[in-house]
């Protein structure tokens, strides 16, 4: 399941297609692939995507869908022109549409003729802390119901889920090793949370358990980008 053995995913948060380029370009000895998300995504498209793809870099599509089980379908099914090896869905939209995203993927493989992302649950986004999650109406305590989303996502056979660093011990031991565990939230020593709220250090999040580490702003914002994912890459 693991298709890169370099655990790190920089997440390109840009609007720009000549910077993502430049930057992937600069980073790519370093990372193990690039994360897209909603920013570039909105801003540019497909096309944007299509625009990166010479750079030959294992591409995580990160747009978190959360809609109703078709409507979800219908959108991974739309991605079967784009090149992703992993993809996102918000666990909270329930059983029916988990398992809609898995029948989706397996039919973007049958489109594409290549294997089909791994689509990834995304449990409690790591900006949110227990006062948070009490304030949307949640009334568990904040590690009971990443296990809770967590297993709905295996019960509904993802390939794994999204976490903070702090659950990767519960949910390696709950879920076991073939699930993937893709953890945001990691800054390494020194480096600013911004708005994480629930931080660990790359090293320390390799050692729990996580399969995928991604890794944002220490990178991208780095007064020499290339230098800061050596360092990282070396830590480990």
């Amino acid at each position: 399941m693991i298709v890169t053995e370099n655990p790190i995913i920089c997440a390109i948060d840009t609007t720009e297609i000549d910077v993502a380029r430049d930057l992937i370009a600069a980073i790519k000895p370093h990372v193990g692939a690039i994360k897209l998300g909603l920013e570039y995504f909105v801003a540019n498209g497909a096309s944007g995507v299509h625009a990166l793809a010479d750079l030959k870099m294992p591409l995580f599509l990160d747009l978190k869908f959360h809609d109703i089980p078709n409507t979800v379908a219908r959108a991974i099914e739309a991605t079967a022109g784009i090149d992703t090896f992993m993809m996102t869905v918000h666990t909270s939209g329930g059983r029916a549409m988990l398992q809609r995203a898995i029948d989706a993927s397996m039919r973007v493989a049958e489109t594409t003729g290549s294997a089909r992302p791994h689509i990834l649950g995304v449990t409690i986004l790591t900006s949110m802390d227990q006062d948070d999650l009490e304030m949307v109406g949640y009334r568990n305590r904040l590690d009971e119901q990443v296990r809770r989303l967590a297993d709905l996502a295996q019960s509904a056979t993802l390939d794994g889920v999204v976490c903070s660093p702090f659950e990767i011990d519960m949910l390696r031991k709950a879920c076991g090793e073939d699930f993937l565990l893709v953890v945001p939230g990691i800054r390494p020593e020194g480096a600013s949370s911004d708005d994480q709220k629930r931080t660990l250090s790359p090293k320390e999040a390799l050692e729990r358990g996580a399969d995928y580490l991604v890794i944002g702003r220490p990178i991208t914002e780095a007064e020499d980008p290339a230098a800061a994912a050596e360092a990282i890459l070396n830590s480990l």
